[in-house]
């Protein structure tokens, strides 16, 4: 019955990427170019990744992986790239390559930062490490879980037969899926969406563990999903799980937390990501061959970005939320802060994700590798917004302090402003 049920989540995300592929054709709101167009060479172009520094650091002898028996080279590699244990978001839904093992008794655990996110499955023979390049946006790499004197990550493409679709914006990305549960019939289909920061919670977490205060939202969390899991007691909690200790068998796990807070913040950031690298890619194939519509699609690609980026549509919390596991107090900790305290990165989770609305991702090196032109134009349409110049009633939510905040931080954090924002 798992393999089955495996089977069927694999099915479900080959139909989306076939059916991404053609409706891409037709609308401009992805890229439409493949992957190695000659702007973009994304398989054969230099990188500059984390995962990339790290084989270096490997290769050269400046840096050694520890290996434990149960989580292989997890917490070494965490170490390595600065990945927070915090950040750890278990997964039970069988959406990985390594998905026979994945059960709500033997979750995937998924750790993240800005930059870099890394994918462990107990038992799994392999750990899978994502590394945002600037230029070319996610790179997808797999550590061979097994002691060797000087181990490598090794680059790969079999994740973009997932990681790269409709859902992705048509460039390799970050896909974070909430699934429904299977039915018990023997051919069941996997029912799936993407949600990020506009999604009601109620629709997000299916197929993932969630503790900490959520609100009076019921989620979609801590549900099985395959059929085999059903039976084993699990159920959606009415009352908040604060930790997972007791549920299962948590050895080689770093921590028995898959808080609220960070996977609020990676549905955010799994979105932005993909904006940015759209964007990206967009420009570049613009200024190679300009015409055939490229300025409007860099353009629609522009207005895109700074609405999300800005928090447009963000979906309201119904309730506060509060974390369990520490990730908050480091992530807002981060900075960069303003002379009256403030950062992008200041936590609301009373009413919205951040306390001002606008992403902490324009200190992001994918911000600072779009051309200077393209930059530019973000600006201007971030300026247009936040001095009230867009009368829709999208806009109308971003309050006049909420702007003025916006752009007095960025004011004194940012460097690259331009002159009409000073």
């Amino acid at each position: 019955m798992i393999e089955v049920s495996r089977r069927a989540l694999v099915m479900t995300a080959l139909l989306a990427t076939l059916t991404a592929a053609g409706v891409a054709q037709q609308r401009r709101d992805a890229f439409v170019e493949g992957r190695d167009h000659p702007a973009i060479a994304y398989s054969t172009g230099p990188v500059t990744d984390a995962a990339t520094v790290l084989n270096r650091r490997l290769a050269e002898g400046s840096l050694h992986l520890g290996f434990d028996p149960i989580s292989g080279y997890l917490r070494s590699v965490l170490d390595a790239l600065n990945v927070p244990i915090e950040s750890q978001a278990l997964v039970f839904s069988q959406t990985s390559s390594q998905a026979p093992l994945i059960s709500m008794h033997n979750p995937r655990a998924v750790y993240f930062n800005d930059t870099a996110a890394v994918g462990w499955v107990r038992g799994g023979s392999q750990l899978e490490v994502m590394a945002q390049d600037g230029r070319q946006g996610p790179v997808f790499y797999v550590l061979d879980q097994r002691p060797v004197s000087v181990p490598q990550l090794t680059r790969t493409d079999q994740c973009l037969s997932c990681h790269l679709s409709w859902d992705t914006l048509g460039v390799p990305g970050l896909l974070l899926q909430s699934v429904l549960p299977l039915a018990a019939e023997k051919n069941a289909y996997a029912m799936g969406f993407v949600t990020d920061h506009r999604s009601p919670l109620s629709e997000r977490w299916g197929g993932w563990y969630v503790t900490g205060q959520h609100g009076a939202t019921q989620h979609l969390g801590n549900v099985p999903v395959m059929p085999a899991d059903r039976g084993t007691g699990i159920v959606n909690p009415r009352d908040p799980l604060e930790s997972l200790a007791g549920r299962f068998d948590l050895s080689g796990y770093p921590s028995p937390y898959s808080d609220v807070v960070p996977q609020m913040v990676l549905a955010h950031q799994s979105r932005m990501t993909n904006l940015l690298t759209r964007l990206g890619w967009e420009a570049r194939v613009a200024i190679v061959g300009p015409g055939a519509g490229g300025d409007t699609r860099v353009q629609e690609a522009v207005n895109d970005l700074v609405d999300y980026m800005l928090f447009v549509d963000e979906e309201a919390l119904a309730a506060p939320v509060h974390g369990t596991s520490g990730f908050g107090e480091r992530f807002t900790a981060q900075g960069p802060r303003d002379t009256r305290g403030r950062s992008l990165r200041d936590l609301d989770l009373q009413r919205r994700l951040l306390r001002y609305p606008c992403s902490y991702m324009i200190y992001s090196d994918a911000f600072a590798a779009l051309p200077g032109p393209i930059r530019d134009r973000v600006y201007a349409r971030m300026w247009r917004i936040l001095q009230g110049q867009e009368r829709g009633p999208r806009y109308a939510r971003l309050s006049g302090a909420d702007r003025q905040a916006v752009i007095q931080i960025l004011r004194e954090t940012k460097q690259d402003l331009p002159p009409f924002f000073l």
